[in-house]
Formats: structure tokens, C-alpha cells, sequence
């Protein structure tokens, strides 16, 4: 088991690594809309805050050498089942044609005040 820590995505807000590697598989933690050189939400749609955490997601993944065509599973938080047609279109943006399995659940409250948080399974081969 290998702990990842990618030094340009927001560091975790908690006791908890931003990834673990194991046996040729990425477990990143659920990712909030930051920006990494604060800490601060940004964004207060739920377009922008989707689009913030797929930037900090690409960031994670880019730092093992990954891309997002290799997420196999994705688990989406929304703060209310409202935002799921804002979040959906740019989660289909950004995977475009891959389509990896997901779940989507509406949560009492998300870290920060946050609208999303999205946790993803990457695999590397």
C-alpha cells in the first residue's frame, strides 16, 4: 500500500490521505470543490464547484501518470438532489464517451459548505 499526495490538489481537510495505491488500483477520497493554493470553496453553482473538483481530481490523477478514462467507479454527494442535473452535465463533459460505473446520493451536509463531493476508483492498468 502506497499513500498518494499530489502537492498541486488541495490537501485533505481531515485525517485522511488524497489517495492509496493498491495491488494496481487508485482509492482517491471524495474530493470538494477547492482551490488548492487556499482551501476555500470555490464556486457557488453547482457548475462551478463540478468543474472545480474535476480540475483537482485530473490534478490527483495526473500526478500518478493517470487520466480520467481510467476511472472504473465514481461516487457522487450532492448537498440536495436539486443540483444533480447541473452536476451531471459536466460530469458527462468531462468523462465524455468513458462512462465509468457511478453512485449519486443527496447528503445531510458536505464538508465546507460544499454543494458536491465526488470520490473516484482509478484503475492503472
Amino acid at each position: 500500500m502506497k499513500i498518494i499526495t499530489a502537492s498541486k490538489a488541495p490537501a485533505a481537510v481531515g485525517p485522511y490521505s488524497q489517495a492509496i495505491k493498491l495491488n494496481g488500483i487508485l482509492y482517491c477520497s471524495g474530493m470538494l470543490p477547492l482551490n488548492p493554493e487556499t482551501g476555500v470553496v470555490v464556486g457557488i453553482s453547482i457548475e462551478e464547484q463540478t468543474e472545480q473538483i474535476f480540475s483537482n481530481i485530473r490534478v490527483l490523477l495526473e500526478s500518478e501518470g493517470l487520466t480520467l478514462d481510467r476511472v472504473v467507479k465514481a461516487l457522487v454527494f450532492l448537498q440536495t438532489m436539486d443540483d444533480f442535473s447541473g452536476m451531471n452535465t459536466i460530469y458527462a463533459r468531462e468523462f465524455g464517451e468513458h462512462k465509468p460505473v457511478r453512485s449519486c446520493v443527496a447528503v445531510a451536509d458536505i464538508p465546507k459548505g460544499a454543494l458536491v463531493e465526488i470520490e473516484v476508483v482509478v484503475s492503472y492498468k
